[in-house]
């Protein structure tokens, strides 16, 4: 069980779109940092480089989905399988 130097609102982190990470003060002086992909596989945890503190990240998981749609594979360029039987 990890213990949290604190749980934080999404909101009051600031993103950077360049890296497409999610940033938020530590105590220490440096940044408690996620990513925009951990937030999109469920990730809740913001971990500081510079110490051990970490933070729990309260957000709509909904939110950050990916949104990834897979295509069915289309009935026509499958390989249809026949039946034979033999006499």
């Amino acid at each position: 069980m990890s213990v949290f130097h604190d749980e934080v609102e999404i909101e009051d982190f600031e993103f950077d779109e360049e890296t497409e990470t999610f940033y938020f003060p530590c105590p220490c002086g440096d940044k408690f940092a996620i990513c925009k992909e951990d937030l999109e596989n469920g990730e809740e945890v913001a971990t500081c480089p510079s110490c051990s503190l970490i933070v729990k990240v309260i957000y709509d998981k909904e939110l950050f989905m990916s949104g990834e749609i897979i295509d069915a594979p289309s009935s026509s360029s499958e390989p249809k399988l026949e039946l034979v039987q033999s006499s």
